[in-house]
C-alpha cells in the first residue's frame, strides 16, 4: 500500500534510537521528509547518516532537550525552515526513572511532569500553525501503563494516563481543522528501555535477563517481544492520508499481553 508520504514532512521527537528511530526509518523508507531530534548530537548524526544512505526521503536533525520550551519552539521553526511545512507529528521521549511512591522525590515528579507531558504539550502547540495549512497528523507515543499499571514505574503509570486524556481532548478541538491525533500504546517492543527494565528485574530477583524476558514471553499471547520495525509500521499508517477516519483512539501495540478490554 502506498501511504502516500513521499515529499510530506515529519517531525519525529527522541528519533536516535528505540522506536522514535524505528518510526523516522519508516517514514524515510515511504519518501517522506524526516527531521530527527534528541540531545545527543553524535547519535543523531549517526542515525541521520544511516537513514539517508537509504536513498528515499530527506533526513536532518537538530538538537533538542524536549523539557526545554525554548529549544522546542527552535526545533518546530528549524523544521518548517529546512523542509517548508510539517505535515506530521510524532510525540516521543524516553521512559521516565523507576520507583514507587517514596522513592521518588517532588523535583522528580515536576521533571517527570516537564518531560513525560508537558514536551508533549509544547511540541503540539508549536507545531499546530503548520498542521493547520493543509490538515495533519499526531502520534502521541504512551505505554501499555495506560491499560495496565506496571509495577515499580509510578511515574510512568500517571503520565502516560494524562497523554491519554491529552489525544481525546484534543482529537475534538482539532477535529475541524482537519488535524487527526492518537496515541499508540507499546508493550514489550525490543528497545534498550525494555531491556534496561529486564535488567533491573533480573538483579532484583537473582535471575539471569534471558529468563525475565522468557517469563514475559510466556505472557505473551503470540509468544515474543515485538520489533521496533513492527509497531512503527502502525506509527506510519495513522500518520499517513490513508488514515481518513481514526482520530483520539488508544491503540496498544503489545502482543495481547494486557488482558484489559
Amino acid at each position: 500500500m502506498d501511504l502516500e508520504l513521499k515529499g510530506k514532512t515529519a517531525l519525529v521527537a527522541a528519533s536516535s534510537k528505540g522506536l522514535g528511530k524505528a518510526i523516522a526509518t519508516a517514514l524515510v523508507e515511504e519518501g517522506a521528509n524526516v527531521m530527527l531530534s534528541g540531545r545527543h548530537e553524535t547519535a543523531l548524526k549517526n542515525t541521520a547518516k544511516e537513514l539517508t544512505e537509504l536513498g528515499k526521503g530527506s533526513v536532518t536533525y537538530h538538537v533538542c532537550d524536549h523539557a526545554n520550551a525554548a529549544e522546542i519552539s527552535e526545533l518546530v521553526k528549524k523544521t518548517a525552515e529546512v523542509s517548508g511545512s510539517i505535515e506530521m507529528l510524532v510525540n516521543n521521549v524516553g521512559g521516565p526513572k523507576g520507583g514507587s511512591l517514596l522513592d521518588l522525590t517532588d523535583e522528580d515528579w515536576i521533571q517527570s511532569f516537564e518531560l513525560h507531558l508537558l514536551s508533549y504539550i509544547r511540541f503540539i502547540r508549536e507545531a499546530l500553525p503548520y498542521l493547520q495549512k493543509n490538515g495533519g497528523r499526531i502520534i502521541n507515543i504512551a505505554s501499555s501503563s495506560v491499560k495496565q499499571p506496571i509495577p515499580g514505574l509510578l511515574l510512568s503509570n500517571t503520565f502516560r494516563m494524562g497523554i491519554v486524556g491529552l489525544t481525546k481532548s484534543l482529537a475534538d478541538e482539532l477535529a475541524k481543522q482537519r488535524i487527526l491525533i492518537n496515541t499508540l500504546a507499546p508493550g514489550r517492543i525490543a528497545t534498550d528501555r525494555v531491556a534496561e527494565l529486564d535488567q533491573k528485574i533480573a538483579e532484583e530477583s537473582g535471575l539471569s535477563q534471558q529468563q525475565v524476558r522468557a517469563d514475559f514471553e510466556q505472557h505473551i499471547p503470540l509468544g515474543f517481544y515485538g520489533k521496533p520495525e513492527q509497531f512503527a509500521q502502525y506509527a506510519s499508517f495513522l500518520l499517513s492520508e490513508r488514515n481518513t477516519y481514526m482520530t483520539g483512539q488508544t491503540l496498544l501495540i503489545d502482543g495481547g499481553m494486557v488482558k484489559a478490554i
